[in-house]
């Protein structure tokens, strides 16, 4: 495991689109099909980072939290399974169920939508408005495994918040940090 932080893809670049299948229904789903008219949250997510894991049940909460408020979650996960085959799909399913995921859980076998939007690392957060431009990338909150720092979303929460009161992006965005992607 490489710790890495994510790239800052810059504010009010407009959502590549993709489609791909999502784990947990076998379906094929774009983008545009799945966002939603206020917000949408793209993460890149997988099943054995520490850093995700630690972040799980914020991740559920915070989605079921704004799903009454037109936000959509999207999970991803890019790694490479021929060298990772515990983030294989079967296994993406069956971790989706487990931690009770209230959001699809997408497969990017090429790796190209992870490119498409300079993903780094695991967990990447995104938050695109209405329109699908960028608004927030980075972080989920400053907490990081055996840190001591209670996982809160406090930054993703905010960053939403902002998006849904049409408020300019915040001003101080922080990378994310976690496993790198796992690149074929």
């Amino acid at each position: 495991m490489a710790r890495t932080e994510s790239n800052m893809l810059p504010l009010g670049t407009i959502a590549p689109d993709f489609t791909l299948t999502d784990t947990v229904s076998g379906k094929e789903i774009n983008l545009k099909t799945l966002a939603a008219k206020k917000a949408t949250v793209i993460m890149f997510i997988c099943n054995h980072c520490p850093y995700v894991i630690h972040l799980n049940n914020e991740l559920v909460k915070m989605a079921n939290d704004y799903a009454d408020k037109d936000v959509q979650f999207i999970a991803i996960s890019s790694n490479d399974v021929e060298n990772y085959p515990q983030d294989g799909p079967e296994l993406m399913k069956k971790h989706a169920a487990n931690c009770g995921y209230p959001f699809p859980y997408l497969y990017d076998e090429s790796q190209a939508v992870a490119k498409s939007y300079d993903a780094a690392c695991t967990p990447d957060f995104y938050v695109f408005d209405g329109d699908l431009a960028l608004v927030y990338r980075g972080r989920l909150d400053a907490s990081r495994p055996n840190s001591g720092i209670p996982v809160t979303g406090e930054d993703l929460r905010k960053a939403l918040d902002n998006t849904l009161e049409m408020k300019s992006p915040l001003e101080i965005q922080s990378p994310s940090m976690g496993c790198n992607i796992k690149w074929k």
